[in-house]
């Protein structure tokens, strides 16, 4: 009987998904669950993913002529009741503060029991969105038409009470950006909604290497207080979609509730149309969730915390430092080069340990390219080069020149491939169905507890897009963008023709 093959994690993605993604991010030292409930301790090896993701992420904001400013966490009450649907849709997930100082108080034990006192007169809600204390401070900015538009961003932390976490993809406490803007006229915050769609899907694909669907929300899957959500939709290797970002037209509802007004072109008083849009760390998650495999995480090159790990291998004492010199010297030499506008990250591990047990921890981590430089690789200036989207025992050896010349190309090599393997798992579980028999079949089937989504001709009601979703535990996840202008086809539930298609599956 031939052996298993062991794998670094355990269990693999087959035997119980949601406990392999855990331990992925457990063995790759991401993040862990701290001491205030529903909260993460972001890891260094994962806030490093979030920081170039932002770095990377705030250059498209800044070419298209955004700003970054920065809001108060507490929300007045007040806010929140002025926009009545916004609030609803937000008001079981709020964090409330009501008091603003502790009174310590001995116990008879001898214990310090600290008291909250100074009730405020008003609460305050911790924001789990900003639309209502950046409508404040745009009415306050905006007088004439020559004041608009305003493009503004924010880079913060945000609060969703949630009952059930999930490292990255679902924790009451979060890190996101959110960009809010004002306009003189509808069309012009239609095309920022549109500009914005757009770059968040150039940027997932072509930066994470997540192919995306990119589409409409349908009116029950809207963001609350918007007339248009736009969405970009990964799928992940459990083939259930995640929400990787969205971008809002809110016409102006905002607007009108916190009075951003101004004198327009003719000398009259116009209320702003205005938009907004972000992306999180559940970038992160999802990230993991597309590519990562039984062995850790496996990340892009352009998004890596570390794109190339240098290990010295070092059996004798006599021939250490030269080694380690050797292997800092490729270092810097590498850090010169470029890759897509920054230089290389690279990372020399010197520690004393083990070098098998460094390899695991680098395969774990993700890293894209592994070296190692031996004795006998000093006087034949040659190197051991792995590669992470590689069987984990396929080793390359190569002149260490060549390495140099062509570290550029595999890394880019790397990120095609990673991206190709997700756009092969999208495109082979996305399924056309016309009939319902069939498209409750795939959702209902007992044997398949991982059914891909189906595009169906749809132009149901809100009641009966909800009955379908609580039925099979579904929901329409957009209306792809691509997809709304074939030929009509009978709707999916109700038979009349439409060119409308949605896409439906099972979601985080």
């Amino acid at each position: 009987m031939a052996k298993q093959p062991k794998n670094a994690i355990s269990p693999t993605r087959t035997e119980d998904f949601p406990e392999w993604y855990q331990q992925v991010i457990k063995a790759a030292d991401m993040a862990e669950n701290s001491e205030t409930r529903g909260c993460m301790v972001i890891k260094p090896w994962g806030y490093a993913l979030w920081e170039n993701i932002q770095q990377q992420l705030d250059k498209y904001f800044k070419r298209t002529g955004h700003q970054n400013a920065y809001f108060p966490l507490l929300i007045p009450l007040a806010y929140l009741e002025k926009e009545a649907e916004h609030a609803e849709g937000f008001a079981t997930e709020c964090a409330v503060v009501t008091h603003h100082r502790l009174e310590a108080e001995k116990q008879e034990d001898g214990s310090t029991k600290m008291i909250p006192s100074g009730k405020l007169t008003e609460p305050y809600i911790i924001r789990p969105t900003s639309e209502t204390i950046i409508g404040a401070a745009f009415s306050r900015w905006t007088n004439s038409y020559r004041d608009l538009p305003l493009l503004i961003n924010q880079w913060a932390n945000v609060m969703r009470w949630e009952m059930r976490t999930r490292l990255f993809l679902r924790t009451a406490e979060f890190l996101w950006q959110e960009g809010h803007t004002a306009h003189e006229t509808e069309e012009e915050a239609i095309e920022e909604t549109r500009l914005m769609h757009g770059i968040y899907t150039d940027f997932i694909t072509n930066h994470l290497a997540i192919p995306v669907v990119a589409g409409e929300k349908s009116e029950v899957e809207r963001f609350p207080g918007a007339e248009m959500t736009l969405t970009v939709e990964a799928m992940v290797q459990d083939k259930k979609a995640i929400q990787a970002g969205t971008s809002h037209f809110l016409g102006q509802n905002f607007s009108k509730a916190q009075d951003i007004s101004f004198t327009g072109r003719d000398n009259t008083q116009q209320h702003a149309w205005t938009t907004s849009w972000g992306v999180s760390t559940r970038l992160i998650g999802t990230l993991i969730m597309a590519h990562s495999d039984d062995d850790g995480l496996i990340c892009p090159p352009r998004i890596a915390s570390q794109q190339v790990i240098i290990i010295p291998v070092t059996p004798k004492e006599d021939s250490r430092d030269a080694i380690i010199d050797a292997c800092e010297a490729l270092a810097t030499t590498l850090r010169h080069k470029d890759f897509h506008g920054e230089p290389l990250r690279v990372q020399v591990d010197k520690r004393d340990l083990a070098g098998g047990a460094k390899k695991w921890e680098w395969v774990k981590k993700g890293a894209p390219i592994r070296i190692e430089i031996g004795p006998r690789d000093l006087e034949s200036r040659k190197v051991c080069m792995q590669r992470r989207d590689e069987d984990t025992f396929e080793k390359h050896f190569m002149d260490k020149e060549e390495f140099i010349r062509d570290c550029e190309d595999t890394l880019q090599e790397i990120q095609n491939e990673i991206l190709r393997r997700a756009t092969e798992l999208r495109d082979s579980n996305i399924s056309e169905c016309s009939d319902l028999t069939e498209f409750e079949k795939h959702f209902s089937d007992p044997k398949n507890d991982q059914p891909g989504w189906l595009i169906t001709p749809w132009a149901g009601s809100n009641e009966e897009e909800e009955t379908l979703s609580k039925k099979h535990k579904i929901s329409i996840r957009c209306f792809p963008l691509d997809k709304q202008d074939g030929e009509e086809a009978p709707c999916l539930i109700t038979g009349k023709p439409t060119k409308a298609r949605a896409i439906w599956g099972r979601s985080y």
